[in-house]
């Protein structure tokens, strides 16, 4: 993927499969938002090919659409609305039938906390009830694969903790998802990770897979990106523990 001379992704290749949590790790404007924004059809390939079910993200957009839920780092929610309309709003433009429209409020806003702020409006929630929420309106449409950019950047350890108890339910349900994160920890709880460097997947396995010969995730991570760029210094190159 080019934006005119900078080349955001290149030579990626990977197959994720159904019912994974699959992770995306590297430093800053490795491409790993440029990659999901592709995946999610926002932007259109300049090179290469998506199938997503068997179906081209290019050329069957639309019915890629119906099957994908996208959340970006700074997700859409509405400040003035209340969080009940806010997921109202989500359930209209998804075309939710009206008779299932309780069930998946109850459903969604319960596996959030958020059914005791209901009349709250998103604008005075915390960071973490707001990415719960967006989630919330991310996930009522039922998608089979979910995508998740840095969801919990900013947000606090419990509310990170209580953002994936929701993905591992969402998992359990059968959902794929793809999220990317700066918080090794979460790493841990991926099935499967691919680390970005420099606009290339330079490796994906498991995280234990990735840290065998390591002390720590960050430490092998570190390692292997010392390998790939020749010598990179921890300095300039932190994650979040």
């Amino acid at each position: 993927m080019r934006f005119g001379e900078v080349e955001a992704v290149r030579d990626v290749s990977m197959l994720i499969e159904k019912g994974d949590i699959f992770g995306l790790v590297g430093s800053d404007g490795a491409g790993k938002s440029t990659l999901l924004r592709m995946v999610a059809t926002m932007i259109k390939p300049t090179a290469g090919k998506i199938l997503i079910a068997g179906m081209d993200v290019v050329t069957e957009k639309r019915k890629v659409k119906n099957l994908i839920g996208y959340m970006p780092q700074r997700f859409g929610l509405y400040p003035d609305l209340t969080v009940d309309e806010n997921l109202q709003f989500f359930m209209d433009i998804f075309g939710i039938p009206r008779e299932e429209r309780k069930k998946r409020r109850e459903k969604y806003l319960g596996f959030s906390n958020l059914l005791p702020f209901t009349d709250r409006p998103a604008g005075a929630l915390s960071g973490g009830m707001k990415q719960k929420l967006g989630l919330a309106c991310v996930l009522i449409h039922e998608p089979g694969l979910l995508i998740l950019d840095e969801p919990t950047n900013g947000v606090d350890p419990v509310s990170r903790q209580e953002f994936w108890d929701i993905l591992d339910e969402m998992r359990r349900q059968g959902m794929t998802i793809i999220v990317s994160t700066a918080y090794l920890d979460e790493g841990e709880k991926c099935d499967n990770l691919a680390m970005m460097h420099k606009a290339q997947v330079i490796d994906i396995a498991t995280p234990a897979a990735i840290r065998s010969s390591s002390p720590t995730l960050e430490a092998a991570m570190i390692s292997r990106l010392q390998e790939a760029d020749g010598d990179i210094a921890k300095d300039t190159f932190t994650f979040k523990t």
